[in-house]
């Protein structure tokens, strides 16, 4: 654990009951693979009869999970920074969105995962799901080489056929994101 003052390379480490129990450095956090707080947002929009979410992949040169497939925008909260202002932050920084999103909250996920470079993901993942359309984007080369939307099908087909070009996390979000909406769509019918 550290006291550094630069928060911007720290996380929070929690509980699995999602408590703060202190913080530390981002990758000394990866390399321990200590439970750590994240979230993690999917931006939908709906097409005809169908949903496509706006997918992204991570830059090459990121510190893991360069040039995989991802959710729209996933990162962590600074310490002592709320998890939806995290968001709101990050979506500017990687996507170039500055606009307020309207977030609907889904309960969290705590997954494990290993990674390249023998890090580990262990992560009390915060999920939110978006409507907002938001294009063009400003993608940040740094953080993001490409995005695209996809439609739901096409994702479930392509995580059983390639699943290796999506990062760990991302089949556990997606999962999530599906039954949340399946739900939605049965309270209204």
């Amino acid at each position: 654990m550290s006291n550094n003052s630069d928060n911007t390379n720290m996380v929070v480490l929690v509980t699995a009951e999602g408590e703060d129990i202190g913080i530390c450095e981002k990758l000394k956090a990866h390399e321990d693979g200590a439970l750590h707080r994240a979230f993690s947002l999917m931006i939908a929009r709906r097409v005809d009869n169908s949903v496509e979410y706006l997918l992204q992949k991570r830059a090459l040169d990121k510190y893991h999970s360069g040039g995989l497939w991802a959710n729209s925008c996933c990162s962590h909260p600074q310490p002592h920074e709320p998890v939806y202002d995290a968001v709101q932050r990050r979506v500017g920084e990687e996507l170039g969105i500055a606009q307020q999103l309207n977030l609907t909250s889904l309960e969290p996920i705590i997954y494990k995962a290993h990674l390249d470079s023998g890090l580990t993901e262990f992560e009390y993942d915060h999920l939110f799901l978006s409507y907002d359309f938001i294009h063009p984007f400003r993608v940040n080369s740094n953080e993001v080489s490409e995005v695209k939307w996809v439609n739901e099908k096409d994702i479930d087909l392509e995580l059983q056929s390639d699943p290796e070009k999506f990062a760990a996390w991302f089949p556990y979000v997606f999962a999530k994101i599906k039954e949340y909406q399946q739900s939605q769509s049965v309270k209204t019918q």
